[in-house]
């Protein structure tokens, strides 16, 4: 949420990028913007060459121009860094700045995401311009944010950041024993005698594919470096900026799950979580939700900002599919219902050359009001304004969270076996989409949270169990609480070496079972169980385990371990601990969690499964329930409660019906009695 009394309202608007037009366009663009509602736009976002067009010159008029007119319109400015993509010159003159890829390739000046982490020379330009910008527009009132840089990502394996990884190791290990016994290095004979022998982990040393490597104990430390050595970068630039105004707000677009960077640790550096949604037509939409609720749940479930989205079209996906009517606003309340305070694009008018032109934007290339996309987001303008400030701030309110954790996404797919079809994020959305498809609000945690807010925690194919992890679980079922398990989970450290003395490690005594072997299925191949007295299907891995204190709920049919718990359960302390220990369907998650949230008496927003979505913030003594009907067809919706529908003002008494028409959005304000 961006803190500032000045907004009275989501803001809209988006990435504008006034410096690619002649001045005369401007002023079209403000009368358009003024048409469909827009208040708020993202500037400067890739100015870096317009701005300093050689190593000592730097040149603000234009921008200073832009300023005037986003003030003398009355739009709020998220003010960018524009350190996303290095000038020409800087790589020309110093080449150190030029990132290296996974094959030892240096690249030349080109593309974004282009600059070295460690480089010396990006870390000192992109914090004088970030000074200079704070420094130069601080006065500004229109300026309600601060945008640094732009999704960050990527990789570099130089020199420089060769060095640096050998600093960052020293700070963690302190010693070359100590790194040799984390590592592992006996295996093979990889002894390392000095600090200088450490190299990075790439095509010419560890690596035999992106994602396939000799050990991974290097390996991960490299993501965890690169990770820390790329947040180093927005750090320098978060500071020199907080150094000038110290009450800006400061963020940077994240992008989803997106794995190379491990965003619980970033959004702890983050005044608030803001984030680019471009799904394709075919995603589920509890696919897009769990990446809002991925984002809320960053800073501890306050609202976040939706920094992009098209408004239309997206240009790089392998077939360009246009939004169909109705999708930009359903997927933009979507964003609302899951948290947003705004609703933002990518970007206001459609550029004419390179990789983005066939990008959606409010204004399209005919360049004036008379296209559909403008129509609709003119409509959603009129909406937002009329919603005011109502649900500014208001937060969620979940009793079912997920544990998620970078570290072990990163360790489970560097995992050489059980099965290179096990993937962390289709079984974390396995779980995650039973519960949204039935209306169950979801909050993810990292292994640091506190789980006592929570009734239930799902823990899926915790393949490694960090210091205190165990315990904070372990304290969470004792006191009352359902944790959730499933098959290879608690078998490493947090150095990837695994945990002996029989599997699920740590997790053991919780669980009440002793997992003996894993069996890896292939794709074509399945076994089956039974839980409740009804088949469901066992695939990917299945882990064979023995009770010990467990209680066994459902069990294998098929092969020489027919007969052997699927399914367990263990009574600890005051609370319960379940084991799912195979993959399973659709189905079975809905049936498996539905028992396990009955059992707590935690109930659905709303029963209706399908196409119907509801979710519902809380302010005040004030309820907001959103619900989104993503299906094509009208839908039948049923009113618990007595609300007002704040798009059309229709007031409805409980148990009355309405009709909710295919991709319709109604948003309930309800109060507490």
């Amino acid at each position: 949420m961006i803190e500032d009394s000045r907004i009275h309202k989501i803001l809209y608007g988006g990435d504008y990028n006034p410096e690619q037009w002649p001045e005369d366009v401007w002023e079209e663009d403000m009368r358009l913007f003024k048409l469909a509602g827009i208040d708020t736009v993202t500037l400067n976002t890739f100015s870096w060459a317009a701005l300093q067009p050689n190593e000592t010159t730097y040149n603000f008029e234009k921008l200073d121009k832009i300023m005037d007119m986003a003030e003398e319109n009355g739009l709020h400015v998220c003010m960018a860094t524009s350190t996303a993509a290095h000038p020409a010159w800087m790589a020309r003159k110093y080449p150190d700045v030029l990132r290296m890829d996974h094959n030892g390739i240096q690249r030349k000046f080109g593309s974004r995401h282009n600059s070295c982490p460690n480089s010396p020379t990006y870390r000192k330009y992109s914090v004088i311009l970030a000074e200079k910008l704070a420094k130069r527009y601080k006065d500004r009132k229109s300026i309600t944010a601060w945008h640094i840089s732009n999704e960050y990502g990527g990789e570099c394996y130089c020199e420089n950041c060769e060095k640096a990884f050998r600093v960052w190791l020293q700070k963690k290990y302190h010693t070359v024993e100590n790194l040799n016994q984390a590592w592992n290095t006996a295996f093979w004979g990889h002894t390392f005698y000095d600090w200088d022998d450490v190299v990075l982990p790439d095509m010419r040393s560890e690596h035999f594919g992106e994602d396939r490597t000799n050990f991974q104990g290097i390996s991960l430390d490299y993501r965890r470096f690169n990770s820390d050595s790329i947040l180093e970068c927005y750090q320098l630039e978060y500071d020199a900026i907080k150094e000038v105004i110290p009450d800006a707000q400061i963020t940077t677009n994240l992008m989803n799950f997106y794995k190379g960077l491990d965003y619980q640790k970033w959004a702890k550096n983050m005044d608030f979580v803001s984030w680019d949604n471009y799904p394709t037509n075919q995603d589920p939409y509890s696919r897009m939700a769990m990446s809002h609720d991925l984002m809320r749940s960053l800073k501890q479930g306050k609202p976040f900002a939706l920094m992009e989205q098209t408004p239309s079209v997206t240009n790089w996906q392998s077939y360009n599919a246009l939004k169909r009517p109705g999708v930009m606003r359903l997927w933009s309340f979507q964003a609302v219902a899951h948290g947003s305070d705004t609703v933002l694009f990518f970007q206001m008018r459609r550029s004419i050359g390179a990789c983005e032109k066939f990008h959606g934007a409010v204004i399209d290339h005919v360049g004036n009001e008379h296209t559909r996309v403008f129509r609709e987001i003119a409509k959603l303008g009129r909406e937002l304004e009329k919603l005011g400030d109502g649900i500014l701030g208001s937060r969620s309110d979940a009793k079912a969270a997920i544990l998620f954790d970078w570290d072990n996404w990163w360790a489970l797919e560097y995992s050489a076996g059980p099965s290179c079809d096990l993937k962390y994020l289709d079984e974390i959305f396995s779980y995650y989409r039973a519960l949204e498809e039935q209306n169950y609000p979801v909050d993810f945690v990292s292994v640091e949270d506190d789980l006592e807010q929570y009734e239930i925690v799902i823990a899926p194919v915790l393949y490694m169990t960090k210091p205190g992890c165990d315990e904070r679980i372990r304290r969470f079922v004792s006191n009352g609480g359902t944790f959730i398990a499933t098959y290879f989970s608690g078998i490493v450290d947090d150095h990837d070496l695994v945990i002996t003395g029989g599997y699920p490690g740590k997790l053991r005594d919780i669980l009440g079972i002793w997992v003996e072997e894993s069996d890896a299925l292939p794709k074509d191949a399945s076994n089956s169980f039974t839980y409740n007295g009804k088949k469901y299907p066992a695939t990917l891995l299945c882990d064979l385990s023995h009770l010990e204190g467990a209680v066994q709920i459902g069990f294998y049919e098929q092969d020489f371990y027919a007969g052997m718990p699927a399914i367990t359960v263990n009574t600890y302390g005051k609370g319960k601990a379940y084991y799912v220990a195979t993959r399973s369907n659709e189905e079975f998650y809905k049936d498996f969690l539905k028992d396990c949230l009955d059992e707590k008496k935690i109930r659905s927003l709303y029963p209706q499964e399908g196409d119907i979505e509801v979710t519902k913030r809380w302010k005040g003594n004030k309820s907001y329930t959103f619900v989104l009907n993503h299906g094509d067809e009208s839908k039948k919706i049923l009113f618990t409660e007595v609300c007002t529908d704040l798009l059309t003002d229709v007031k409805y008494q409980k148990d009355d019906y309405a009709d909710l028409s295919g991709k319709g959005v109604m948003i309930l304000e309800g109060e507490l009695s």
